[in-house]
């Protein structure tokens, strides 16, 4: 049977753009708890002389694909990328620098509970390298919002 004759199509239409802005709303629920807990880890790296971009980047970090961001790092300075998912997500992570070849590369501070951590990594050439983003554990769940805040001195 058609849905149609049982539903009136101008509030068919309604309830699937209802559906949608729900998910929207939602989407960026998470997407600010993840850009929270990321801003969590700063403090702490500030006392240790790091100065923080205003700015964060934030995206959506699948369960077994993970994800790449590349980002331009200068030779002399310390980098320290205050990385996080919602902490009630549930979801574990771990990251690394990736230099010019691919290789994995940078010191990894992790929270307890595995849903943030700190990385440090000092180039040693100027140029654009990669912080590669995965979950972890024995079964990675469902996609979930990750955070960067980065820090340099």
């Amino acid at each position: 049977m058609p849905l149609a004759p049982l539903f009136p199509r101008p509030l068919l239409l309604l309830g699937l753009l209802l559906l949608g802005c729900l998910s929207i709303v939602t989407h960026a629920a998470d997407l600010k708890d993840a850009e929270a807990a990321a801003l969590r880890l700063v403090p702490d790296q500030e006392r240790e002389g790091y100065e923080f971009r205003a700015d964060l980047w934030s995206n959506t970090l699948e369960a077994r694909m993970g994800r790449a961001v590349r980002v331009q790092l200068f030779k002399g300075n310390e980098y320290a990328f205050c990385i996080a998912v919602p902490r009630d997500s549930g979801a574990r992570i771990s990251a690394v620098v990736l230099d010019f070849e691919g290789k994995p590369t940078g010191d990894v501070l992790p929270v307890a509970d595995g849903w943030g951590l700190i990385l440090f990594y000092k180039p040693k050439k100027t140029g654009t390298y990669a912080i590669a983003i995965r979950q972890t554990g024995p079964q990675p769940g469902k996609a979930v919002p990750c955070a960067i805040v980065t820090g340099w001195k």
